[in-house]
């Protein structure tokens, strides 16, 4: 297969194509680890960004060494929007998981606490 890609010169067609899959594959599986299990999902992706990094260092297939690196970084990229996906969830853009208690959930009852003590806080 690779010296089929190699042959007619389509690696880098290949390599695209499935950066973006992988790329888009990605935004559905935060959405879903957001909505399921929360901000520990982010250790998820530390993972599995850790394990495709050391993975690309030792394949010999430049191919699979990117695609590897693609995902990784994706991975990674994935850390930063588990916490924008949950900005999101609270501007409403998506649904939130009744549950679990979010972070501006308690935020709220204290808040709620001290405007029925009178206090300000």
């Amino acid at each position: 297969m690779i010296d089929f890609l190699a042959t007619y010169h389509l690696q880098g067609l290949v390599l695209g194509l499935c950066s973006f899959l992988i790329i888009g594959l990605c935004h559905p599986i935060v959405i879903k680890g957001e909505y399921h299990w929360g901000q520990p999902f982010k250790w998820v992706f530390l993972v599995a960004g850790i394990i495709l990094c050391i993975g690309s260092l030792l394949v010999d297939s430049v191919l699979f060494s990117a695609l590897m690196g693609v995902g990784a970084f994706s991975c990674f990229w994935g850390i930063k929007e588990m916490g924008e996906q949950q900005e999101r969830v609270h501007k409403g853009w998506f649904p939130r998981n009744p549950r679990r208690t979010y972070p501006w959930d308690e935020k709220s009852e204290k808040f709620l606490d001290n405007y029925e003590l009178g206090t300000k806080d």
